[in-house]
């Protein structure tokens, strides 16, 4: 039994060798080229995990729907700036008389009030200049109440050249009538010749005293007219005066230069000493009153009106978050505005995204940290109402 099996695989093997003599392996084996029958095909991995699968595409539209309510509810509503800033109407405070600085009684980034003083010049020259108006004053006062008292004497004396002018006028009337006596007695006979020249003496007399009496009501009414215009003249030289006080007492009130309005004393380069020009700039001061201008893009206009909330956070303090609302929207890019605006008239014309600014005021500012114009600021802006 075991030589059978020793000679079987060597006479198998024979039998190969004989068979397979000329031939290719692939045509001495015919039964590899049939494909194994027992052998069956593998099914898909769809097939083999079916619950496993379903549950993979729900969980992908699960995904899907959960990211599209995150964007509708998180993203959708808002549109959002990073080129925003701290906004605010800062001037400079300036001298509007020359002297020197006699007192700085702020110090820099002091918040003041209304009407507190931010620095003083010294008065002195310009008390001198009030003094003078002053006396000048005075002096055209005087000038008036004289051309009264010469008004009034005017007056007396166009009464009393009147009166002799009344008198005057009597007398000749009554020089004439005698004289016509006189005359006619003459003619008739029953008269002098020496009374009727007496008659016509008197006459002439009366004649002078009323022509006489007349030029003094006239030079009366003439005197009475100089000196109203005297009047007129003193009265304009005292307007003048008072002007003058006016301008003094302002100049006077312009040493003492105060806030206007509660703010900030910002850069104060007054000091006490120092000689200033009028006009010249002793500091710069920022107003309470701020708010946020913020550039966004015109594409993310078209939903964005006046009244809308506003979520703000300054780069300075993430921490605090602050709530406001769109004041107003300027009508025009800012570029339009600007200097030198953009020529946008060229045959290479490339169309760029324009920003508008967009005002932003806040409800409450933090009383606790610096803010001030400049600053930056990442403004949020619900556009549309969350779903």
């Amino acid at each position: 039994m075991t030589q059978t099996k020793r000679k079987t695989p060597q006479l198998d093997e024979d039998e190969r060798v004989e068979t397979g003599k000329g031939a290719s392996p692939q045509t001495a084996s015919p039964e590899a080229e049939q494909p194994d029958e027992t052998e069956e095909k593998k099914p898909s991995i769809i097939r083999r995990h079916p619950l496993a699968t379903l549950l993979i595409v729900v969980a992908i539209i699960a995904v899907a729907v959960i990211g599209y309510f995150v964007w509708l509810i998180y993203f959708h509503p808002y549109e959002s700036t990073d080129d925003a800033f701290i906004d605010a109407r800062s001037f400079s405070v300036a001298a509007k008389i020359s002297g020197y600085v006699a007192d700085v009684p702020v110090s820099d980034n002091q918040h003041v009030d209304a009407g507190a003083v931010i620095a003083k010049i010294d008065p002195r020259d310009y008390q001198i200049a009030l003094d003078q108006a002053n006396g000048q004053i005075g002096v055209a006062k005087a000038a008036v109440a004289s051309a009264d008292a010469q008004i009034a004497a005017a007056g007396a004396a166009i009464d009393e050249a009147k009166a002799q002018q009344t008198s005057a006028a009597a007398a000749l009337q009554y020089a004439k009538d005698e004289n016509d006596r006189q005359q006619q007695l003459v003619k008739s006979g029953a008269g002098s010749e020496q009374a009727a020249q007496q008659a016509a003496s008197t006459l002439r007399q009366g004649q002078a005293s009323y022509a006489q009496s007349q030029a003094s009501v006239t030079s009366a009414v003439k005197n009475q007219a100089a000196a109203e215009a005297q009047k007129a003249s003193a009265i304009a030289s005292l307007h003048q005066a008072e002007a003058q006080a006016e301008a003094a007492q302002q100049n006077l009130d312009y040493t003492t230069i105060t806030a206007a309005q509660p703010g900030r004393v910002v850069k104060l380069s007054g000091s006490k000493g120092q000689y200033v020009q009028a006009g010249q700039a002793i500091s710069m001061f920022v107003p309470d009153e701020i708010w946020v201008t913020a550039n966004f893009k015109e594409t993310q206009l078209t939903d964005m009106r006046p009244g809308q909330p506003v979520d703000l956070t300054i780069d300075a303090y993430p921490d605090h978050v602050l709530k406001g609302k769109i004041d107003s929207v300027q009508p025009g890019s800012g570029t339009a505005f600007s200097l030198l605006p953009a020529e946008n008239a060229t045959g290479n014309y490339v169309k760029v995204t324009q920003r508008v600014p967009v005002k932003i005021v806040v409800d409450n500012w933090p009383k606790d940290i610096a803010i001030g114009p400049g600053m930056s600021v990442i403004p949020t802006v619900t556009v549309r109402p969350r779903n």
